[in-house]
C-alpha cells in the first residue's frame, strides 16, 4: 500500500471545445484524488489552448490508484460547464516515482474533446522501518555479530 505525497504539475491543455459563442472559453481544472480536491486558476480568455503551470499536492495513504482531472468552463451567467475529463491510473507513478510530461485524452460523453498535459511525481513516506539502509550503518549489532 503506497503512502506518501503525489505531486501533480498541471501544464496545459489543447484542442478544447470552444463552444462559448460570445466570448472565448475560460477553463479551469478540478483535480480529485479520493476525497481530496484542488481547483486550478481560471485561465480567462485562454480559449481552446490554456496554460496553467500550477502544482498540486495530494496525500496518498491507501491503495486508491486513480487521479481524476475535469476541465470546466467558467460561466458568469449559468452553472460552469464540463468540457471534458480523464481518469489517470497511478500504479506506474507509484512504482517509478516520476512520470515525465505526459498527454492524456479528455473525454465527454465517450467522445474525444481535447488533451491535457501533466507531470506526476510520487514521494514515498519515510518512516523508521522504511528508512533503514544497511549500507549506511557504521557499526551496531550487525557488524559486531559477524565477528563471532
Amino acid at each position: 500500500m503506497p503512502r506518501g505525497t503525489l505531486e501533480v504539475v498541471l501544464i496545459s491543455a489543447k484542442g478544447l471545445d470552444d463552444n462559448d459563442f460570445l466570448t472565448s472559453v475560460d477553463p479551469y481544472v478540478i483535480l480529485t484524488y479520493r476525497a481530496q480536491e484542488h481547483k486550478s486558476n481560471v485561465q480567462e480568455g485562454a480559449g481552446s489552448n490554456p496554460q496553467w503551470n500550477e502544482t498540486f499536492l495530494f496525500t496518498v495513504s491507501d491503495s486508491t490508484s486513480e487521479l481524476n482531472l475535469k476541465i470546466m468552463e467558467k460561466d458568469n451567467y449559468n452553472n460552469d460547464d464540463n468540457i471534458g475529463e480523464v481518469t489517470i491510473p497511478l500504479e506506474a507513478v507509484f512504482e517509478e516515482g516520476r512520470l515525465p510530461e505526459s498527454v492524456y485524452k479528455l473525454v465527454k460523453d465517450e467522445e474525444y474533446c481535447g488533451e491535457i498535459k501533466v507531470v506526476l511525481t510520487f514521494t514515498p513516506e519515510r518512516n523508521e522501518e522504511q528508512g533503514y539502509n544497511e549500507e549506511e550503518e557504521s557499526g551496531g549489532w550487525k557488524e559486531s555479530a559477524s565477528e563471532f
